[in-house]
Formats: structure tokens, sequence, C-alpha cells
């Protein structure tokens, strides 16, 4: 059996490609690869705190590890976690990219240097396909973070759920790749593939238990509504 990492945000598609990843027999999910800032306070990608991602760690038993890094030095830093990685003998690294090329061709040249294997378990899949498996797999997950110009702030605390596919539907999606409608307006990727909104996962079929948290202040923040997360104790 192969020993993997996920490449984690705590956020829907890093969850269900580790779910796709725990179905095959041959790779064993060992460890969750989190990129913070530097001041260890927040993920770099998501702008979730460092510490709820800890817990939800704890919640899926999986050990986490985090890298401090600013976005001028994440590639170096990602890669001397991944050599830490393969030491503790990992050989495989789960991304949750869907049809991004930059993207994959960033993991493929990193993980080629790294000398580890990549896997991208959601490539090439339909969008609304993923959040509907998302949803009908039982994960549980909500908006904690928007780009200010496309979605506002009342988006943040929903549930990722039926009526919310329903309703960026409604906001227009645009096509895979592409910036904007061909009618010229401006659209929503439904995954939120260009960072148009991010989600933090609370429970599905991967925990063991459920995060339990609160739902803090709404903030606004370089051109970003995020909505402050507080973990609960037990």
């Amino acid at each position: 059996m192969e020993k993997a990492f996920v490449s984690w945000s705590g956020g829907k598609e890093t969850s269900l490609a580790c779910y796709k990843t725990m179905q095959n027999q041959d790779i064993k999910t060992a460890y969750l690869l989190n990129m913070v800032s530097e001041d260890g306070k927040h993920s770099r990608s998501h702008g979730v705190s460092s510490t709820l991602l800890r817990v939800q760690a704890d919640a899926l038993d999986i050990p986490i590890i985090q890298g401090r890094t600013t976005w001028g030095s994440y590639e170096r830093v990602f890669k001397k976690a991944v050599s830490g990685l393969k030491k503790k003998g990992v050989e495989v690294g789960i991304f949750g990219d869907i049809d991004l090329q930059e993207h994959r061709d960033w993991v493929e040249r990193v993980c080629k240097e790294a000398e580890i294997k990549p896997l991208l378990p959601l490539w090439g899949e339909d969008r609304e396909g993923l959040l509907k498996e998302f949803i009908r797999t039982g994960f549980k997950a909500i908006v904690v973070a928007t780009k200010a110009n496309l979605l506002g702030k009342e988006w943040l605390g929903r549930e990722v759920n039926k009526k919310f596919i329903e309703d960026l539907k409604r906001l227009g999606n645009i096509d895979p790749g592409r910036e904007e409608l061909s009618n010229g307006a401006s659209g929503v990727d439904l995954c939120g593939e260009k960072g148009e909104y991010h989600t933090f996962v609370y429970d599905g079929p991967i925990f063991k238990r459920p995060v339990k948290f609160a739902a803090g202040r709404k903030i606004f923040k370089d051109k970003h509504w995020l909505l402050e997360i507080i973990p609960e104790s037990e």
C-alpha cells in the first residue's frame, strides 16, 4: 500500500479528492499538507484559522503538516514539507484541482522535482456533478470567503446544498478556463475554481466526528469577504 498526503485547504474539492482516494485500497491517506501564513495564524489559500484546520484534522483522525510561507516562498516551503513527508514513506500527493491547466502544470512539475507521484481524482469532471456528489455522499460545508465583486457578504455562512447550486446557476456560471460569460457579463464558476468563493467542510464520510464551531464576524479584507469561524470545545 502506498502512503499519500493530501494537499489540504479544508474545503470541498480537497475533501472530495481525499474521499475518492480512500476508495482505493492501494493508497493510504497518511497526512494532510497545508500551507499557512508566515505568522502561522491562517491558511494561505482560504484564510481559515490554522487552529481550526488542526481541529478539522483531528476530527478526520489524519495528522496535518502546516508550513509557514509567503506567496513568494510558497513553492520552496511546499517542496521542503514534501521532502520531509518522503522521509516518512510518502510516495503520492493528492490534489483537488478540476481543470485549470496552469494548476496541473505546477502540480506535475513540483511533484516531479520532489520525486512524488501526483494524483488528481477530480480532474476533468463536470463541476455540477462534483458538487452533487459532494452533497450526495454526505459532506457538510459552509462558505467562508468570497470575492466581493462577485458574491456579497450574504453568501458567507451558506450551506453547500442543492439550493446553493441553483442560486449560483442563476448568477450565470462561466465556462471552464474563461473569465466571463459569452455575453460579456461576469459569472461565477460553480466550484469557485478561480477563487470566487471558498468553503470549510465540517462533516462527511471521511470524518470520525463533526467539527463543532461557531460563526463569528464578517470581515472585508483585500477585496474579499471573510467569515470568522471559531472552534467550539467538546
